[in-house]
Order: structure tokens, then sequence, then C-alpha cells
């Protein structure tokens, strides 16, 4: 009679299972281990009304598609994908998946649009402007609205951009510098100006 083969249920593939699984569990305990701060609860809220600073660091990749505009001048469309994780006193979360796409000209400048998810699914919009998308450049953020409980949310934040890899192919990846904002709910209703009367 044959040797029967080890199938998918074999001691070696078991063990790599529980391993990869072992691991899996070792790294997200300590992702939410660094990400959790006393300070900065996940669920916590803003008030109506209320101002908040925050810093944070935000790493991305994904591509680009040039067009050479002459010798000296090109435009790039650019879609990224990252990680978002902000610090602060309280009410914006911690942990965003970040969203951008852009348009980036080496002469004119560079603008995108961004969107920022966190684990519940609300989302945060926000319009980027700044110099020509290259390491060093400086970008401003406008929040214009939100989702859920940042719905209303304005504010502005700034940060310096630094390319990890910038290949010819059209990859790309990259991290910010210095990221800083300030963040603000609009008012309950019935305390705006048009309550006055």
């Amino acid at each position: 009679m044959a040797r029967r083969r080890p199938g998918p249920s074999s001691p070696t593939v078991t063990r790599r299972s529980i391993h990869g699984a072992a691991a899996s569990g070792w790294i997200a305990l300590v992702l939410w281990t660094a990400c959790s701060s006393p300070a900065t609860g996940p669920g916590a809220t803003l008030a109506p009304g209320e101002s908040v600073s925050f810093s944070g660091t935000w790493s991305a990749s994904g591509t680009r598609q040039t067009l050479r505009l002459g010798p000296d001048r090109r435009a790039s469309i650019v879609s990224l994908t990252g990680s978002l994780l902000l610090t602060g006193r309280r009410g914006l979360g911690i942990g965003f998946e970040a969203q951008v796409i852009g348009l980036a000209d080496t002469q004119g400048g560079g603008q995108g649009r961004c969107v920022w998810t966190d684990d519940r699914g609300d989302q945060i919009f926000s319009e980027l402007r700044g110099g020509p998308m290259g390491t060093g450049s400086s970008f401003v953020g406008t929040i214009v609205g939100g989702t859920g409980r940042y719905a209303g949310l304005t504010g502005e934040y700034r940060f310096t951009w630094q390319y990890m890899i910038d290949a010819e192919d059209g990859v790309i990846s990259g991290r910010t510098v210095d990221l800083q904002g300030r963040a603000q709910t609009p008012p309950a209703a019935g305390t705006g100006k048009s309550a006055a009367r």
C-alpha cells in the first residue's frame, strides 16, 4: 500500500499557521498598545463648538502618472493610501485610513482631496494645497466637514512631505514630517448668531 503524503493538516502546516496567527495577534497587540493613550480615547467626541489641536504621523504609498510638458515641466496625478496616527488632547480619535488624490505640477504647485476614515467608518474631508510634490514640499490642508461624529468639522493642518520611494515606474511612498493642526466642531443649534434677535 502506498504511503499517504501529508495533507494540509500536517503538523508542519499546522505549526506554521499557529505561528502566523500568534505573530498577527502580537502585532495587533503592539499596535493597539502603541496607539492607546489615556489622554486620547478613540471614543471621545468633541463638544459642540469645541476646538482641539492635534499632531500626527501620516505614511502613504501609491502611484503617480506623469505627463511631460516640455523639458522642464511635469504634471502628475497622484493616488495615495496609508495610515494616519493622531495625538492630541481628545476628540479626533487616534488611527485613520487616509486616502488622497491630487494633481501636482512642477511649476504650478499641487492640490488634492483627502478622506480620513476612522475605525467606526466616520470620515473627515479635507482639501490640500502646496508646492510641487517632492521631498521638502510644504502643504496646507483645510478641513471641510465629515460624517458621523465629524459632521460639520472645520479646521486646518500643515505638514512637510518626504519621499521614501520615488521610482521611475510611478510607484511612490512617503510620509509627513511635523504634521500639526487644529479642528473645531460647529456650535450647538440655537447658540449661533442666527439665534440672537
